[in-house]
């Protein structure tokens, strides 16, 4: 008797457990990140800090702009090196690209490598069938993948639940972190390489949240980079390879914000604004209603003691 009157407590122990692991599933915050993945490097500190989120369902990983196959054997490695295989990677149509894919030797190891990929296009329309209204799509490359699906079923498209877009420049350009004053606004690399895709974006009606240069130049510092690059871990030893084949010396963390801002919006404030992508990539603020939320000032502290709280624990 004595055996089963402890047995009964264990299994309503059991049965509460379970119960409060299914809340925290259904709660968490569906998500599929479209990435340019391989040339700078924030990219993939944006893919580490997602998979150290348990907020987040990683829907997939979907491939833009260049050799969007070599990007996609990269994701191939990177999650395989983690443990995280079972996220799918679809592959973006392949574009013409001048830049240099500086991650491609890691890409290219064999590690990991899957024998095929879906088209992204198609996976982002078929997750959005399967979860209407629940998506946020990160997007932190040039936005071919989001313009294709626009002109391919534009209704589908606008059942996403969000964008979170690192792209434009609104006051500030790069290299202008708040210190001196404003040399003005430039045409920002995911707008400027795709500008068609990124009008028809700005003018879907979905909800846009956009982080732009104003708010994403934060710069991962060497003390950061020792304390993260020594954690010994899978994840920062993969970020450890990819930062060393970048090839250069601190990492500005653009990409980074849209994940941090989904995980504490506070981090990157947002207003509500209306912004023209002009025909030369520029992100222009006009009058009338408002087409996103933007952000035009983060919390670098707050930003840092969330990125390095999360992926540099071992």
């Amino acid at each position: 008797m004595r055996f089963a009157c402890l047995c009964i407590p264990l299994l309503i122990l059991s049965a509460a457990a379970c119960a409060a692991q299914s809340a925290r599933a259904a709660t968490r915050e569906k998500i599929i990140i479209d990435t340019d993945i391989g040339d700078d490097v924030d990219d993939a500190f944006a893919v580490a800090l997602a998979l150290r989120s348990p907020e987040l369902e990683i829907l997939g990983i979907t491939t833009t702009f260049g050799d969007t196959e070599t990007r996609a054997k990269l994701l191939d490695r990177m999650l395989g090196e983690v443990g995280r295989s079972d996220i799918p990677v679809a592959v973006g149509a392949s574009t013409h690209a001048t830049n240099v894919f500086t991650q491609r030797r890691y890409a290219e190891a064999g590690h990991f490598a899957r024998a095929s990929h879906p088209a992204a296009v198609d996976f982002i329309r078929e997750q959005i069938r399967r979860y209407p209204g629940q998506i946020t799509l990160i997007a932190i490359g040039p936005l071919m993948n989001l313009g294709a699906l626009i002109d391919k079923d534009v209704e589908t498209f606008r059942k996403l639940r969000r964008v979170v877009l690192m792209g434009g420049s609104i006051y500030r350009g790069y290299g202008d972190v708040g210190y001196f004053p404003t040399h003005g606004p430039q045409a920002e690399w995911n707008i400027v390489n795709d500008i068609a895709s990124a009008q028809k974006l700005f003018g879907s009606g979905v909800p846009l949240y956009v982080m732009p240069l104003d708010s994403t130049q934060v710069k991962l510092d060497e003390v950061k980079r020792s304390i993260l690059f020594r954690s010994g871990t899978p994840l920062t030893d993969a970020l450890t390879l990819l930062y060393h084949q970048w090839g250069q010396e601190t990492p500005t963390l653009f990409d980074v914000m849209t994940v941090a801002y989904l995980l504490n919006p506070k981090i990157c404030p947002v207003q509500p604004m209306r912004i023209r992508v002009d025909d030369k990539g520029f992100t222009r603020v006009e009058n009338g209603a408002a087409n996103a939320q933007v952000c035009l000032d983060s919390d670098s502290d707050a930003f840092f003691r969330l990125y390095m709280g999360r992926v540099a624990e071992p």
